[in-house]
């Protein structure tokens, strides 16, 4: 077993050829890690990447992962939906953030010098 994870878009696609796919599976430096050779996963793979409109990508998508976990290829591990930020209250950030935004500190985070004022820190 390993604790690993796929970076994955919110739209879904070839990567998960090199990812699940039979193909993948004894290729070097594919990220098949598992070796999963399995038809119905191939099968349900091409139903993601040839969706036709965003409810067949989510249907399959969900699929696949139903597949993934029930096969035991997948256990899920990163299932809190949440980033834990431990920080001084010192900083300050736009008030509404972009999707993907939380925490990406420092990037679109600015040091506030009254908020660093009540810390005690300069």
């Amino acid at each position: 077993m390993i604790y690993s994870g796929w970076g994955q878009s919110l739209s879904p696609g070839n990567e998960q050829q090199d990812h699940f796919g039979s193909a993948a599976a004894d290729r070097q430096a594919s990220s098949n890690y598992a070796g999963i050779k399995n038809p119905a996963i191939d099968y349900i793979i091409q139903r993601v990447i040839y969706a036709k409109d965003r409810a067949e990508l989510e249907a399959a998508t969900r699929a696949l992962d139903r597949l993934l976990v029930w096969n035991h290829y997948v256990v899920p591990g990163w299932t809190y939906r949440f980033t834990r930020l431990a920080r001084w209250d010192r900083f300050s950030r736009p008030e509404t953030l972009p999707y993907y935004a939380e925490p990406q500190f420092p990037t679109i985070w600015w040091w506030d010098a009254e908020k660093a004022a009540k810390t005690g820190s300069r």
